[in-house]
């Protein structure tokens, strides 16, 4: 993929400009670096009249510290970028709005999820809405609709796509991540965003949220983690190899999810089967911070022996965790695994109980195996379950009967309703 040059439309943007119309308070919450900023000065930029504070700055946050009050007073928008430096202004915020409800009047953002901080003086309930802004998508730098998730419920098994994409560009593009400032670089020079951002994540970002005891471990447990993407998130056992006591590695990794470095996905059952376990897995946010943790490029990937599985298993859940945000179906994200070690990498439901099931697979030949997860959980669901895919690495569709197909993996891109 060619490095990205000039303004790229972000899906996020239309959401933004939606809830402003009709909402007082928008918060717009993201890792940092993924166009947060950008996002909301393009949002100011259309609305005369608005004021941006930026709480980076010395001056200003000091600013908001000494007169909340104050400092929020203002007729028309104002955005206010990394509201989680100054979390008390929430509360200066929530008493103008209630004496002025007139819609659009601030545009928060945060680079923590900042409902879940604990100095957090009231959350806005009824007047702010909340929206996530992940790194690019595919689609987002490719061209692509980005909209499989919609398509998925919509058609079911009825979807046909092809593709001219092989194993090796899938890697590519997952080393690649999509932090727009890694995207533009060379992977000499990417390497130095990786290496800076994860410092900056730890040596700043995270003592903002929370005091760690000791910095080395926290960078020993993100290497750790890397070398366990798309596994199952156990923190008893991750606390054995890290020599982190329990309780401080539960700590660590709510504040790595705070952060927007990890994702936690959580185990369906559906109270379908009480085979089921109940145990998260690991995603990284984004595949090419975790590349850079393992040192792993597109070539040591593809090596035997290399990531790629679990790679490409985290780059597929997280171009659907990025989806969902703005389509048209609301769903939720699970991942499911039996007893028996039957296992789907991606669940999806919507809120009447249709299920989207996804297993992702690194080769471009599907085994009967390969099927076993998605063929267990179809028999429980049944009717409920609208259909099953592998997403991998071949270029043609394949039909497997019972509402289960292989699919090129760019349709999660690619497709739309």
């Amino acid at each position: 993929m060619a490095p990205l040059s000039g303004l790229v439309p972000r899906r996020a943007q239309s959401l933004v400009s939606e809830a402003l119309e009709d909402t007082r308070v928008v918060l717009v919450n993201g890792a940092r670096q993924a166009g947060k900023s950008t996002l909301t000065r393009l949002a100011a930029d259309s609305r005369p009249g608005t004021v941006v504070r930026l709480l980076d700055d010395a001056a200003t946050l000091r600013a908001a510290h000494d007169d909340p009050a104050g400092f929020v007073e203002h007729g028309r928008l104002m955005v206010i970028d990394e509201i989680q430096l100054a979390p008390e202004l929430l509360r200066a915020i929530k008493i103008l709005v209630d004496l002025d409800p007139r819609p659009g009047r601030f545009l928060l953002t945060g680079s923590s999820r900042v409902l879940a901080l604990r100095s957090l003086p009231d959350a806005l309930p009824g007047r702010m809405e909340v929206i996530e802004l992940w790194p690019f998508s595919q689609g987002e730098m490719n061209g692509g609709h980005d909209m499989f998730i919609d398509a998925a419920f919509r058609h079911g098994a009825a979807i046909e796509h092809s593709s001219r994409l092989r194993k090796r560009d899938y890697l590519d593009l997952a080393v690649v991540g999509g932090f727009p400032e890694a995207v533009r670089r060379t992977p000499r020079r990417r390497a130095a965003f990786f290496a800076s951002y994860l410092s900056t994540l730890v040596e700043r970002d995270v003592l903002e949220v929370s005091s760690i005891e000791r910095q080395g471990d926290m960078f020993r447990l993100l290497a750790l983690l890397a070398g366990r993407v798309s596994g199952l998130l156990v923190p008893g056992t991750l606390a054995g190899q890290a020599g982190i006591p329990r309780t401080t590695l539960a700590r660590y990794l709510e504040l790595l999810s705070t952060v927007f470095l990890i994702k936690p996905v959580p185990a369906w059952s559906g109270g379908q089967t009480s085979r089921a376990i109940g145990t998260p897995k690991l995603a990284f946010v984004d595949t090419g911070i975790a590349c850079h943790l393992i040192g792993q490029d597109a070539a040591r990937l593809d090596e035997p022996g290399g990531a790629a599985g679990p790679v490409l298993e985290n780059f597929v859940v997280m171009e659907l965790a990025r989806q969902m945000t703005w389509a048209g179906e609301r769903t939720r994200l699970y991942h499911y695994r039996t007893k028996d070690k039957l296992e789907v990498d991606a669940v999806i439901e919507s809120p009447d109980g249709r299920v989207i099931a996804i297993e992702v697979k690194a080769g471009a030949t599907i085994h009967t195996e390969d099927l076993a997860g998605l063929r267990n959980l179809a028999g429980h669901l049944g009717d409920k379950f609208a259909a099953g895919y592998v997403l991998y690495t071949g270029q043609q569709t394949l039909s497997y009967g019972g509402r289960i197909k292989a699919l090129p993996m760019d349709a999660l891109w690619l497709m739309a309703p």
